[in-house]
């Protein structure tokens, strides 16, 4: 048992010392309802729970009476209103070491009947509160202190104790420098490993120690899955590792940081359909918008008020339920022991309620990712990671210490939170300092361990600053100088063996393939691992058959490696729903066709965008910049709000410069925004020109279009029709047709007004830059259209043929999908590959060259 513990039973009417949980809930319990002076301003800020037990501790070992010292300072008066309170609070039977050992000492005479002989085992040093009861205790019976090859404390010399030693061991004891912390980590695990293969050593006589075990333990906790060793961490491990602790984690960013869908998608993943979330049927969040942050209650209720029950995986409506568990969480961190019990339930909970023992409601996130638990990997069997005063108490065979540098061993003293030196010395609060301590553990470890000893340290911290050497270090052997990229004698693991031993990796399949492919790579020449696939590829047929827009075509034509990627394989790039300093180019664009789509429509309402007065359409366009900005508020990530004010004032002198752009009124003209084709649904209730699901079909090349017109004006008898497509970037400094492929939409909108209205009526189609007010029409159409269709039938047949290679459009700033190409590929790869690949296409590529 502990010392506490003995004195406790001696003291006897079923004492007990003060457990850290209860002494924090009492804490938690008395804090927002006493004065605490000075410190009142800081009571329920979070840490105060921990700070002020860290410091009552501090205060009870050394045996220091608060009340008899509250008038030499403000902050002991407060310490002592504390201590009171907290006292009261507690279970009547539990007991100050202090109370404890008066009464113990008032009991010594039963000591024999109790206890009979005693022997201290395994510590070098006893707190202040307990050495009086300890030197009673040897004055009435038997007490001996098995120091062993430990030093025992100057002030046990003159008490009756019988203190026993024996010789230090003479471990065989190494010195090694490793790059960092992480390196120390993997060459630990190294070593323990060929422990244990080579038969040296069982797990459970090897043990992993340094002075501050939690700046190691993200390595341990990722290497020890790689290595697939049982490595037990003596000292606990973080809950946020454990799949309840993220359950909780997830709960509390909800509560603390608002509700969002990524906060939502986090929680019931975890939950695993648990709690409220049991109700949903199994792939329920499909209903969720997956580019809507849902960032506000406002959002959600318009989610919600929009869902049907065919919207629902079983053809159920479950609005009522989502709508509850979204009203639950959005009640916040004030109800969070509620919450906790209805979402939360088994070790998730525990988590929970332990949190809320340890801090505020409001900082739960911060004490939860605090809280740790014991590890459930059996210690009697496994290598041990511990702290270096654990490994002092309990020695092992084998022993590995980490972290030797001039900061990490021994650490540093520091003040109390609560009270500082000038308040109380440290000597006195802290008797047992923590610099002495390591330097104890350290001479403890050295003599206890009977089979090696391996000091180890770091050369650089994390950041790459250098390290300085521990003062323990003196006078033991040189370090032995260990490179990060060495080939170890014996590997931690599978992928650790393959790096050790590249032969046994080159004869693997993957990585002939993974050197053929880097081989092909380096060629200047178009190779397998370029894009060439076999001919009439199913994959290929299938991405052909799809109905394309201007943006696929222009793909096909410009990057046919990207088209396979996009639409035979699937690869998207990972968009984020976070909040985003500015609108890319992209996101500004929709902005703005946006707000046009709604000003023409309400134009329209009016009367017509032709007959429009300049103050209708400026009231036009701030309608709808509110309307429209209110929208992407609340259902997607908009920039902070300086920002996206800025942001939205920009675009709507943009759309009125599109809007009031002088082009001439057909007869009768009516305006259309955003119309549909080729079998695109509308984006409102609005009045269409044509049946929008009738196919579009490009004659003579096997590709059917759709898409949304950004503006179609038709005369009122039909005969004359102009396609305005609206760029939101800068006018070119030379006029464009198809540019090289990528100006697709001018041509493709035309011919698609054709097909659907009839080869009788006349159409303009022309690009409108409205930044700078400025309109570049298309000559020519019809020419223009076959000439684009000539080339789409070089695409088509030149893909089908298994060349999907490279493209102008590879490796480039808009390259969205640049992350599958080889690393640096703008000024590697693609420059090297793409005149090859022109030779490939043949005449496909021609297009690249079309003005």
């Amino acid at each position: 048992m502990a010392f506490e513990q003995l004195a406790a039973r001696l003291a006897g009417g079923f004492a007990q010392p003060i457990d850290a949980e209860t002494l924090r809930d009492a804490i938690q319990q008395v804090l927002p309802d006493i004065d605490l002076g000075e410190l009142d301003a800081i009571k329920l800020l979070p840490g105060m729970v921990g700070a002020a037990a860290d410091t009552l501790h501090k205060v009870w070992r050394t045996g220091i009476d608060l009340s008899a010292r509250a008038s030499d300072h403000p902050r002991l008066a407060a310490m002592a209103t504390l201590e009171q309170a907290v006292l009261e609070r507690l279970p009547s039977s539990m007991r100050r070491p202090v109370d404890l050992a008066s009464q113990a000492m008032a009991r010594l005479r039963h000591a024999p009947a109790l206890f009979g002989e005693i022997e201290i085992i395994g510590i070098s040093e006893l707190s202040p509160c307990w050495r009086e009861l300890l030197a009673g205790l040897a004055e009435t019976l038997p007490v001996r202190w098995n120091a062993g090859p430990r030093s025992a404390p100057e002030w046990l010399e003159s008490s009756s104790v019988d203190i026993i030693r024996s010789e230090p061991a003479t471990p065989q004891i190494e010195a090694m420098s490793a790059a960092s912390g992480y390196h120390e980590a993997i060459e630990a695990l190294r070593w323990a490993r060929e422990l244990i293969t080579s038969g040296t050593a069982k797990p459970s006589e090897i043990a992993i120690a340094a002075a501050a075990p939690a700046a190691y333990d993200d390595e341990f906790m990722a290497l020890r899955a790689d290595a697939n060793i049982d490595l037990h961490f003596v000292h606990s491990i973080r809950v946020v590792t454990t799949r309840d602790g993220q359950a909780a984690a997830a709960l509390a960013d909800i509560l603390v940081r608002g509700l969002s869908q990524t906060h939502l998608r986090r929680l019931a993943t975890l939950l695993a359909g648990s709690g409220p979330f049991q109700t949903l049927p199994e792939g329920w969040q499909r209903v969720l918008p997956p580019d809507a942050p849902l960032s506000s209650p406002d959002a959600w209720q318009r989610l919600l008020s929009g869902l049907t029950a065919d919207q629902w995986p079983d053809g159920v409506d479950h609005n009522s339920k989502l709508r509850a568990i979204i009203e639950t969480l959005s009640r916040g961190a004030s109800e969070a022991d509620d919450i906790g019990r209805a979402f939360l339930s088994g070790g998730a909970l525990r988590i929970w309620k332990k949190a809320l023992l340890a801090g505020s409601p409001a900082a739960i996130d911060v004490t939860i990712d605090a809280l740790r638990q014991e590890d459930a990997c059996d210690a009697c069997v496994s290598v041990a990671w511990m702290p270096a005063s654990a490994l002092a108490a309990s020695p092992r065979k084998f022993v590995r210490l980490l972290g030797l540098t001039s900061t990490g061993w021994p650490r540093r003293i520091s003040e109390d939170r609560l009270l500082s030196d000038h308040i109380v010395p440290v000597d006195e609060l802290d008797p047992l300092p923590v610099t002495a301590a390591d330097r104890r553990d350290f001479e403890t470890i050295l003599s206890t361990t009977t089979g090696q000893v391996v000091l180890s340290r770091a050369r650089r911290d994390s950041e790459g600053r250098l390290l300085g050497k521990s003062p323990l270090l003196r006078g033991q052997p040189e370090a032995r100088y260990v490179r990060r990229n060495r080939r170890p004698a014996h590997s931690m693991s599978e992928s650790d063996r393959l790096v050790a031993r590249p032969v046994d990796f080159a004869s693997s399949d993957q990585a002939r393939s993974a050197a053929e492919c880097w081989s092909n790579w380096q060629l200047a020449a178009v190779t397998a691992h370029d894009g060439m696939i076999r001919p009439d590829h199913p994959a290929v047929l299938g991405a052909l058959r799809r109905v394309q827009s201007a943006s696929s075509l222009a793909k096909l034509l410009r990057n046919p490696l990207g088209f396979i990627w996009s639409y035979a394989l699937g690869i998207r790039p990972l968009e984020s729903a976070d909040e985003a300093l500015v609108l890319d180019a992209r996101q500004s664009g929709i902005l703005l066709h946006d707000t046009l789509d709604h000003a023409v429509r309400l134009l329209e309402e009016q009367g017509s965008l032709a007959d429009a007065r300049p103050d209708q359409v400026s009231a036009a366009i701030e309608q709808s910049a509110a309307t429209i900005s209110g929208k992407w508020e609340a259902e997607q990530a908009v920039p902070p709000l300086v920002v996206w004010r800025r942001t939205v004032d920009e675009t709507k002198q943009v759309a009125s410069n599109a809007l009031t752009h002088p082009e001439a009124a057909l007869p009768d003209q009516k305006c259309y925004t955003e119309v549909p084709f080729g079998g695109q649904e509308a984006k409102s209730n609005g009045a269409l020109p044509w049946d929008a699901t009738t196919p579009v079909e490009i004659a003579d090349t096997g590709f059917k279009i759709s898409g949304y017109i950004d503006r179609l004006d038709l005369s009122g008898d039909g005969s004359k029709a102009r396609v305005l497509d609206y760029k939101g970037g800068k006018l070119p400094k030379e006029s464009v047709v198809l540019q090289g492929g990528k100006e697709l939409q001018r041509c493709l909108y035309a011919y698609a007004v054709k097909a659907l209205m009839g080869d009788g009526i006349e159409i303009d189609a022309a690009l409108l830059y409205p930044r700078d007010n400025e309109a570049r029409h298309l000559d020519e159409p019809a020419a223009v259209l076959e000439d684009l269709a000539s080339h789409l039938r070089a695409a088509r047949a030149s893909l089908l043929g298994g060349r999907a290679v490279i493209g102008p459009d590879n490796g480039g700033d808009y390259d969205d999908l640049s992350f599958a190409l080889p690393a640096n590929a703008g000024n590697g790869y693609c420059p090297r590959k793409l005149e090859p690949a022109r030779q490939a296409l043949g005449d496909a590529a021609r297009v690249w060259e079309a003005i």
